[in-house]
């Protein structure tokens, strides 16, 4: 499902008036893609009055769209229907890698934290205390975890705890439900699940909708420090207009209308705005991707060790080129 601020999507751009430097239409609306935090309906009231402040800057029309699934958000990207997004580290970097878009800002919180952690919770009666107990009832437990292309509900949980110990999450659980990290937490509130991934600034947003909720969640695992969401720019939209974009973003909350809008940052994730970045910015999440990949290959079963061993040479050789294509753009 998709949800629209607007009631259809501008059609796709001519690529190749915006590669001479030509903004074919200033007052052409742009679009601003939402990576959902709880629902997309509620993504779309949260961003509302920071993107109003973008109209007027830019005085051009901007409307958001937002989605239920990081699918949906990944498709709309290459699509060519998003020219602004708010994406995690995962899908900004296929944004980045296959898709004509850079970073140019992450976020920041006014707790100065670098990041987050991705976490596994249960319910605060439940029996399972340590993940030895997890892993101690192969084939039991109800598992609720987020997409693949999910950072913390996914990649992290699977290369930080499954992997580590030869383990795909989606095999060794009795069942595994893919959801949101609202539902999903919902789902160990309400004993519909046993184990499940979430992160820590989901849960903070988790026990202001939902304290009675949240007061039945125990974590159990907590992971490294993952950086922060992050704004990727179309690149072949007009070199002027990127700057403007990027120079709107990093200095909104800083200036003089600063109180009025750190109060709109805070309605977004209790964020309080946004630092320059670039595309190197997203090497950490190549290395999460990198370093599964590696345990994957080296846990699996192959014909030959020369087999796995090319397998793992091509995942090596694979990594220093996408650390590469980051560091070049």
């Amino acid at each position: 499902m998709l949800l629209l601020a607007a009631s259809a999507v501008a059609p796709v751009r001519a690529w190749a008036q915006r590669a001479a430097g030509a903004d074919e239409d200033p007052r052409a609306p742009l679009t601003f893609g939402i990576l959902p935090i709880g629902g997309p309906a509620e993504s779309l009231e949260a961003w509302s009055p920071m993107l109003a402040d973008l109209r007027k800057a830019l005085n051009r029309p901007v409307r958001a769209i937002s989605v239920t699934t990081y699918e949906g958000i990944a498709q709309a990207i290459s699509e060519q229907r998003v020219d602004i997004a708010f994406l995690s580290g995962r899908l900004a970097l296929d944004a980045v890698t296959r898709q004509n878009m850079q970073v140019v800002a992450h976020l920041t919180r006014g707790d100065g934290s670098r990041g987050y952690n991705a976490v596994l919770i249960v319910a605060t009666d439940s029996p399972i205390r340590t993940l030895d107990q997890v892993f101690a009832q192969p084939g039991k437990l109800k598992y609720a975890r987020a997409e693949s292309l999910s950072v913390s509900g996914y990649l992290v949980p699977e290369t930080q705890v499954f992997a580590t110990r030869g383990l795909d999450s989606d095999t060794y659980f009795a069942t595994v439900h893919i959801d949101n990290h609202q539902n999903n937490a919902l789902a160990i509130a309400n004993g519909e699940a046993d184990i499940a991934s979430n992160n820590t600034a989901d849960l903070e947003r988790f026990a202001q909708r939902f304290p009675e909720q949240y007061a039945r969640l125990r974590v159990i695992w907590r992971s490294s420090l993952i950086p922060h969401a992050v704004i990727v720019l179309r690149t072949d939209l007009p070199s002027s207009l990127r700057e403007r974009i990027a120079t709107f973003i990093t200095n909104y909350g800083k200036g003089k209308d600063g109180p009025r809008e750190l109060a709109n940052l805070h309605l977004i994730h209790d964020i309080s705005g946004f630092a320059p970045a670039s595309n190197d910015d997203l090497a950490p999440f190549a290395d999460i991707e990198y370093t599964l990949e590696r345990r994957r290959a080296t846990t699996a079963q192959w014909v030959s060790e020369a087999a796995r061993e090319a397998r793992l040479k091509k995942i090596d050789e694979d990594h220093r080129a996408l650390l590469a294509q980051l560091h070049s753009h």
